[in-house]
């Protein structure tokens, strides 16, 4: 064993930023963090969202919306590939 390998300086890990939106969500709500109260200049309280609870949700809309983009062209595809079906059996049975 190499001391200096085992409680030596290592390298920095480089951190993965692909964490699933539902889950930070969930830690922020956990945490009470989502959101912060503010007493405006009419007396009155404002819950005003986190920056950090803001982009949490706009994380969860980008990564629905490009889920919804691969469904919608897996639709289109398989109604293209019925289509051609439909034109290849017409031709192959009206002979």
């Amino acid at each position: 064993m190499n001391l200096a390998k085992m409680y030596g300086a290592q390298s920095p890990q480089t951190i993965t930023k692909d964490k699933n939106p539902n889950r930070v969500l969930g830690g922020l709500k956990g945490a009470g963090v989502n959101s912060f109260t503010m007493l405006g200049e009419d007396e009155q309280e404002k819950q005003i969202p986190t920056y950090a609870y803001v982009q949490a949700l706009e994380e969860k809309i980008r990564r629905l919306e490009q889920t919804m983009l691969e469904q919608d062209k897996h639709i289109r595809k398989m109604r293209n590939d019925q289509r051609m079906d439909r034109q290849t059996a017409e031709r192959t049975f009206n002979r």
